[in-house]
């Protein structure tokens, strides 16, 4: 199989010959790699992520039959974020396999990522051989009970007539609001016996879309609808409501809500914010769009939807908001954790219903807020105003604006931008603008450096007709910088640009304000990372002064397969933090 090409799985059509053949194949013994293989299918997979592990031949050997493209990458973790990413652009599950042992432990970051932002993913493990559990296999250890904690579910095959069922079960787990990843681990033995594939369909709570690309898993899953009373009261305080604000999190993404929240905000004249998943849900150049007025507008609002985000520490524990302000929560399903302050009204269910239903619960009645959106605008404008010394800044090494500025002349209105880093990527959450949804890629809440080339990965394969562009601080290519061999390896034109300034940035300025010094925050200034991606079998750019940036970029994104344009920028910056992060 061509590593560049995608094999896509076989239609399923509905005739009585192909019912007869499926109740065949139901019956007919495979190994049980092939059944796990056979169960991705269904489930809609078509690449699985890895890294090449004794314990996944059997898998391996099923997905090759089953038309299913095996990409593999140089570390677990990668494979793990793959999987997340694919995920993140599709909103369908990714799927990955780790070998046994070591090779679920380099995984289980990524898993905490997926279980902090509600990301759909199926983690396979190898596993040692059932038959001589306890007696010392290579890689023996039971991954349940440290999996268990950063998933929704850790379960291990008991034999091979239960793994098909067990692969359906882990992909409506990891699909059920609110989403997560979900792992199973298939001992060696088990993996090479025999069993019929059976009947098996997945164990769904809840109702699901057709979808007739997909096998029998495929469809989106439906939450529940909201309760009534709770709706009611949320559309009373919004139809009497002066100042509202929208504030949309991740989740908003997760439960397909975007034309419902633009139909919402642009009939009831609201402006809204967005963090997360769902920057892109409402297009950056939408009238009603705000990103530098947050403070002003989470503070002076009178009522606050907020929408498929957590109050953490991104939203000050609730504190960003005003002491007087109504807090409306909406979300796909009830959150894990109690809300840090009281809210006036708690609306779980499907979100497009909801806000449909939202929508029309306040009618007319909800509308005239054009000075307040005026009042808005002006602050927004004057805080952008501000701006501008600092994207046409001149400085050499680059100061991290500029750069932006620079980018965004090249950037495609659907481009994917994924960020792996510490201040060089806030700054890029501060002004690189989202127009469509799944545009905007970091690593969340949980914060693991080195997700980047795994996601990056997974969003070419998934969208290779976009641009991808990857930011990356110099700290985090130290974590999966050799993930640019699996890039050059499979043919994927993923553009990376670095901001290289010599330090841990998000520490050692911190640490400087709060003792007079830093430690343990100096990295080697001027490293040639493009050299190292050049020998890696890509393509390398050095910047040092402003001027060279753009056509450097230009190339970069023109060229075949994966570049870094490596940007030396200015150590003495310091990124204006305002989040608390505890």
């Amino acid at each position: 199989m061509s590593k560049g090409n995608v094999t896509e799985p076989q239609s399923l059509a509905g005739s009585e010959a192909d019912a007869d053949a499926d109740a065949d194949a139901g019956a007919r013994p495979y190994h049980g790699g092939r059944l796990v293989a056979r169960r991705l299918k269904a489930n809609g997979v078509s690449r699985l992520f890895t890294l090449s592990g004794g314990h996944l031949f059997s898998i391996y050997d099923g997905c090759r039959a089953e038309g299913i493209e095996i990409v593999d990458v140089r570390h677990e973790s990668t494979a793990a974020f793959a999987a997340e990413g694919w995920a993140k652009v599709t909103r369908e599950p990714g799927a990955c396999a780790l070998t046994a042992g070591p090779g679920v432990t380099n995984g289980m970051s990524a898993m905490a990522s997926a279980q902090a932002n509600h990301s759909p993913m199926v983690v396979l493990g190898g596993r040692a051989p059932a038959g001589r559990w306890g007696q010392g296999s290579l890689q023996e250890i039971d991954h349940v009970p440290f999996v268990r904690p950063v998933t929704k579910s850790a379960r291990t095959a008991q034999s091979t007539a239960e793994i098909p069922g067990l692969v359906d079960e882990a992909f409506a787990v990891a699909q059920a609001p609110h989403g997560g990843p979900a792992f199973v681990d298939f001992p060696l033995d088990y993996v090479f016996m025999e069993a019929p594939e059976g009947e098996s369909e997945p164990a769904l709570e809840g109702e699901r879309e057709e979808d007739p690309t997909r096998g029998s898993g495929g469809g989106r899953l439906v939450a529940p609808a909201a309760d009534g009373g709770e709706l009611e009261r949320a559309a009373e305080l919004l139809r009497t409501a002066e100042r509202p604000v929208v504030m949309a999190g991740t989740d908003l993404y997760w439960g397909h809500g975007e034309t419902a929240l633009l139909q919402l905000i642009e009939e009831l004249r609201v402006p809204v914010f967005l963090n997360g998943l769902a920057r892109g849900c409402v297009a950056a150049d939408h009238e009603l769009f705000f990103s530098r007025a947050r403070s002003q507008a989470l503070q002076g609002a009178d009522v606050a939807l907020v929408i498929g985000v957590p109050m953490d520490f991104r939203l000050g524990f609730g504190a960003s908001f005003g002491a007087e302000t109504e807090i409306v929560v909406l979300d796909v399903a009830e959150p894990a954790r109690a809300h840090p302050r009281s809210v006036a009204a708690e609306v779980y269910g499907d979100l497009r219903q909801t806000l449909a239903d939202l929508r029309a619960g306040v009618g007319s009645a909800g509308k005239g807020h054009e000075s307040w959106i005026a009042q808005l605008r002006a602050a927004e404008a004057e805080k952008r105003a501000a701006e501008r010394a600092e994207l046409t800044d001149a400085r050499a090494p680059l100061h991290p604006m500029r750069l932006y500025a620079e980018l965004a002349a090249v950037l495609e209105r659907d481009a994917i931008v994924v960020g792996d880093g510490g201040d060089f990527v806030s700054y890029a959450g501060r002004v690189v603008d989202s127009f469509e949804p799944g545009c905007w890629l970091d690593p969340g809440p949980y914060g693991c450096l080195g997700a980047g080339p795994g996601y990056a990965l997974a969003a070419k394969l998934a969208r290779p007709e976009r641009q991808v562009v990857l930011l990356l601080g110099d700290g985090a290519f130290g974590f999966s910088g050799m993930e640019f061999d699996t890039l050059a390896r499979h043919g994927v034109g993923v553009c990376g640009v670095m901001g290289n300034n010599g330090i841990w940035a998000l520490e050692k300025h911190p640490m400087e304000f709060l003792y007079g010094y830093s430690v343990a925050a100096e990295l080697r200034p001027g490293t040639r990372y493009d050299q190292v991606v050049a020998a890696l079998g890509g393509r390398g750019e050095l910047v040092e002064r402003p001027e060279e940036l753009r056509p450097a970029l230009e190339r970069a994104l023109a060229g075949d397969g994966p570049a870094l344009v490596n940007v030396l920028t200015d150590p003495d910056v310091v990124y204006p933090r305002r989040s608390n992060l505890a």
